[in-house]
């Protein structure tokens, strides 16, 4: 076992001081709104008559049901199943006598509750697990004091409490009452990974059925007594402003109780780095329901004026940045040409090795070629929503955000009430995928509350949705490769930018296994607002980087496969430089892997295949994909998948993340793109902008985990980059032609009619 301090996690083990006669009720949880017999059948099991609080992440019940809470929000990756998990496996508790409840928003006993990035599972690997044993070691430390015996003959497993020597035994919920008033120990012991009986053993969505049978989860199931709908009107194109809004027609139509504008920032409020927000002036209508807000939207007379260029500090993890936005309506073939043209230019140098330039001038052969991707929106299943409820100086607040912990001070200044008083739920999210850390439209919803006096719910309609920005950026890159005369790779070079920014990642392979190399970036203002999308920059670069690295092999005459392998031993046995930031054996280990798996052959003409590999949120995916043509179309056969995301908690859940994640990328490949005209996005709602449909989906998704002991690494989005290049690479082998633009399939048939 594994010896944890847990003076490392203090804050887990704050008493919750909203504990009342036994309970914790949170705002938003369903099982606690119940009434006894309706949470007896939605949980499953008999409700004990009394809880007793453990620590912050769990509560047992005088029966041993025990009640883990989530300390991270969901939005669909299973961590309200993982989660809690990881706190059982250490506690010891039988699965079958676990609830799960959603904690609300709370720095002090969770820490930072963020979800996203791909670190959910690996950032409370440690603490969750800790939250387990300490309340393991209590309740042993209970029942030796009732005994009167060594806390050290004590034997706990699957809720049950055991003394050999006297034959003694007990169940948690029995010792719960004297182990809630212990002291929380110095240590605990962590089990080894060998040892684990329930991480790395799948166990159903606890949500599966409440998703299924329209239990109220989700931000848009909320509803509370008094409460009205409130929609926005923002400008129509990036670069305008709110001039005047002219609301009486809007006013009188029937339900409508106000129209009001609002300003999401206090003058001179100095922005975090998720408090992007293109339109922070706009025009709310509230009402008695959706319907009839919508059909006042109409009636709304707003004026719009251009913005006047403007730079502003923000201060986002890294520190403070200045962030110029022009002014202007921006288009798409504007981006383009500027884009082409500092491709051009020599870049900003961020990384070199050896003496690329002298490579390239003395190379017999160079292959260069350039990648480029549009704008994309994240289109969540769930628009933007939010609940808020400000009444003085107190606000009550539920949404579906990724990031509680970053929109409180701007919610606060926004209303000018103490954050103290600030309570929020985090209800399930229906998608998030970067969007929903973004979360003006909680600032907006609480905004309108405070204008109206009156509980609101805030509901993005999807063309609000698709046409308010928080994008993924549109990215232009060029690869050059030198070879000599016997066609070995001598240098390759790298330059990348985009709107309005750059996706580089300077130090990732194939840098560390090539002597000469250097990588350059430049990045176009713009006013459009872009934000994260599922695996940030990786899930351009890696589709650029590996269609690349297949023309590379093709031109060297190498198997595709074996060619990464080969750099991969270089970069293990004699790296280049020091600041490579991947482990080129557990990336060899993915493709090793994928190569066995999907039977991989080179030169199998029966298949039309695709490879693809790459390292991000410290976890490796590799996809072998196979497709075939069918009038003139491409099918998608199978896509074979490995990964090593260290320990897999919940395999089926790891495997749903990465069907999902292939399945997203293989769509976005084929078809997505948002353009601009005038500041204008040309697309607003599905009969524009095209999602994968099923019948596109790949007809079998094959997942393989590399097996080890490493800490969980991340999940949700590794699988996804590299998507996009083995698309590219496969539709090569299927059609003799190289696809450097995306999405790679631009003659796209009619979605409605």
């Amino acid at each position: 076992m594994t010896k944890i301090n847990t003076h490392i996690g203090r804050r887990a083990f704050i008493r919750n001081t909203s504990l009342a006669s036994g309970g914790l009720v949170l705002g938003f949880s369903f099982l606690n709104s119940c009434k006894p017999e309706q949470a007896k059948e939605t949980a499953g099991m008999d409700m004990p008559n009394e809880w007793f609080e453990m620590n912050s992440y769990l509560k047992i019940g005088d029966n041993g049901i025990v009640t883990i809470y989530t300390p991270n929000p969901e939005f669909g990756q299973n961590i309200r199943t993982s989660m809690p998990m990881l706190v059982a496996e250490e506690l010891d508790v039988d699965w079958k006598n676990v609830l799960v409840e959603q904690a609300p928003y709370h720095s002090e006993k969770y820490g930072f509750q963020f979800t996203g990035g791909s670190r959910g599972i690996s950032a409370r690997w440690i603490p969750l697990r800790m939250a387990g044993a300490t309340a393991r070691h209590m309740l042993k430390e209970a029942a030796a004091q009732t005994w009167q015996v060594p806390v050290e003959e004590i034997i706990a497993e699957a809720g049950v409490l055991q003394h050999a020597a006297t034959k003694k035994s007990s169940g948690y919920g029995e010792m719960a009452s004297v182990a809630a008033t212990l002291d929380v120990p110095e240590e605990v012991q962590l089990k080894e990974v060998k040892d684990f009986k329930l991480i790395s053993r799948s166990q159903k969505n606890v949500d599966a059925k409440s998703i299924v049978t329209g239990r109220p989860l989700f931000g848009m199931d909320i509803q509370e007594e008094g409460m009205l709908i409130a929609m926005i009107e923002h400008p129509p194109a990036f670069g305008l402003t709110l001039e005047s809004v002219d609301g009486e027609a809007a006013k009188a139509m029937p339900g409508i109780k106000d129209v009001v504008t609002i300003k999401s920032f206090k003058d001179g409020y100095e922005k975090g780095g998720f408090d992007t927000n293109a339109f922070p002036e706009l025009v709310a209508i509230v009402g008695n329901s959706t319907w009839e807000v919508m059909q006042a939207k109409k009636k709304l007379k707003v004026e719009w004026q251009p913005i006047t260029a403007y730079s502003e500090t923000i201060a986002g993890f890294g520190g403070k940045e200045t962030i110029n936005i022009p002014s202007g309506l921006e288009s798409t073939t504007t981006h383009k040409s500027q884009m082409e043209a500092l491709a051009a230019k020599p870049g900003k140098v961020v990384r070199k090795d050896g003496n690329p330039e002298v490579a390239f001038k003395n190379a017999t052969t160079v292959l260069e070629r350039s990648y480029s991707a549009p704008f994309l929106a994240h289109n969540n299943m769930e628009p933007l929503n939010a609940f808020a409820h400000v009444a003085g100086d107190k606000a009550k607040i539920a949404a579906p955000i990724q990031i509680p912990s970053l929109i409180i001070p701007t919610i606060a200044s926004s209303l000018g009430i103490p954050k103290e008083n600030i309570e929020m739920d985090l209800p399930r999210m229906g998608g998030g995928f970067g969007r929903k850390a973004y979360a003006h439209f909680v600032v907006e919803a609480a905004l309108i509350s405070q204008k109206v006096n009156a509980p609101i719910k805030l509901v993005y309609s999807r063309e609000d949705d698709m046409t308010n920005g928080i994008y993924r950026p549109t990215y232009h890159a060029t690869y050059r490769a030198a070879f000599d005369e016997n066609n070995n790779l001598t240098a390759l070079h790298v330059k990348a930018g985009g709107v309005p920014e750059s996706p580089l990642f300077a130090n990732r392979f194939p840098a560390g296994a090539i002597d000469n190399y250097m990588a350059e970036e430049w990045t176009i203002d713009s006013n459009i607002t872009i934000g994260a999308f599922r695996a940030p920059r990786s899930n351009f670069m890696a589709g650029a980087e590996q269609a690349f690295l297949d023309e590379v092999a093709e031109t060297m005459g190498k198997d595709a496969i074996q060619f990464r392998l080969d750099l991969l031993k270089r970069a293990k046995e004699n790296p280049v430089g020091e600041r490579n930031d991947y482990d080129a054996d557990r990336y060899a280990g993915v493709l090793e892997l994928v190569r066995e798996k999907s039977a991989w052959k080179e030169n199998d003409v029966t298949k039309h295949r695709g490879v693809s590999a790459y390292f991000c949120h410290n976890s490796y995916a590799a996809h072998v994909l196979d497709l075939k043509m069918e009038n003139g179309k491409p099918v998608v056969e199978k896509v074979c998948c490995a990964i090593d995301c260290g320990v897999v908690v919940n395999p089926d859940a790891a495997t749903n993340m990465a069907e999902g994640a292939i399945t997203d990328g293989i769509g976005n490949a084929f078809y997505g793109e948002l353009t601009f005209k005038d500041g204008v996005p040309q697309k607003n709602n599905f009969h524009q902008y095209q999602m994968i449909r099923m019948n596109d989906a790949p007809k079998e998704i094959d997942v393989h985990f590399v097996q080890n002991e490493i800490d969980p690494t991340g999940m949700g989005e590794p699988p996804f980059p590299p998507v996009f290049g083995a698309v590219a690479n496969a539709l090569y082998r299927a059609t003799g032609q190289r696809h450097y633009e995306q999405p790679f399939i631009t003659d796209k048939p009619p979605l409605v009619g």
